[in-house]
């Protein structure tokens, strides 16, 4: 997605694969290398963007994470990099009916959310050892990578919860996450002050089924088991002192994830 959507001249990226990469890139070079075992043969830079990470159902344990989140930190110090972003989840921080502010508690509800905490609380102290700028990226569901839209199949099935709604969540298309990222990166190049802690995605609350009705998604309900969360939506207070911020609409949503699929 990133990729695809890079805008050039707006930075240089360094494209990471641990193998099989592709013949060409849009814009920028690419290498080859495990993070886990090697460090690039390349240099220096100015930021760090790891989305390396182990999710529910894979092989490896979810406990990777905290490696994962520790290679990119040496993968920074070794390469001379200013900033590292870690990719971590809005699944840290558990139920709740209000928005989540980064200053607020984090109670996950699941091993991932877990797994993802002991991530972020790893790497910033191994990057405050390094003196190295890092910030945790807790990102929604980005369209076409989650479990929704990122999933093909004929027909969908939503938990239906008390109130008789489905899942509401915190989402953002896959250029308008690219854009994000880059904005991001740009400002870290060139010193800015970035919080440790900041969340990624757009303002504002999305129920999947709008989403399945924009898209013409044909689904069912079933009824929401005891462990399933209704609303994870993020407060988008402190990225939007940031970066200028639309607020989430369905229809756009679906549009950006649309145009992706047609580049892809």
């Amino acid at each position: 997605m990133l990729r695809r959507h890079w805008i050039e001249g707006q930075g240089q990226p360094l494209w990471q694969f641990r193998s099989n990469p592709p013949r060409s890139v849009p814009y920028g070079s690419v290498h080859v290398f495990n993070p886990l075992s090697d460090l690039p043969e390349c240099g220096p830079v100015d930021a760090v963007v790891s989305l390396a990470g182990i999710v529910p159902g894979k092989v490896a344990a979810l406990s990777m994470n905290i490696a994962l989140g520790l290679a990119a930190i040496k993968c920074a110090r070794a390469l001379g990099a200013k900033h590292v972003f870690l990719s971590s989840s809005a699944a840290v921080y558990g139920a709740s009916d209000s928005p989540l502010h980064e200053d607020g508690a984090a109670t996950p509800a699941s091993a991932y959310g877990q797994a993802k905490l002991d991530m972020e609380d790893a790497a910033l102290g191994l990057a405050a050892r390094y003196g190295v700028g890092v910030t945790a990226l807790r990102i929604g569901n980005v369209a076409g990578a989650d479990a929704l839209l990122g999933r093909q199949r004929s027909r969908y099935t939503l938990d239906q919860f008390a109130d008789g709604r489905g899942p509401v969540r915190s989402y953002i298309g896959p250029k308008e996450f690219t854009r994000l990222l880059q904005a991001l990166s740009s400002l870290a190049c060139c010193g800015a002050d970035i919080p440790t802690r900041l969340n990624l995605a757009l303002p504002g609350a999305v129920e999947m089924a709008d989403l399945c009705r924009q898209a013409a998604l044909p689904f069912d309900w079933h009824p929401a088991p005891a462990h399933a969360l209704q609303s994870v939506v993020l407060d988008m207070t402190r990225l939007a002192d940031l970066l200028p911020l639309s607020p989430a609409d369905p229809a756009a949503i679906v549009a950006d994830w649309r145009a992706d699929r047609r580049s892809a």
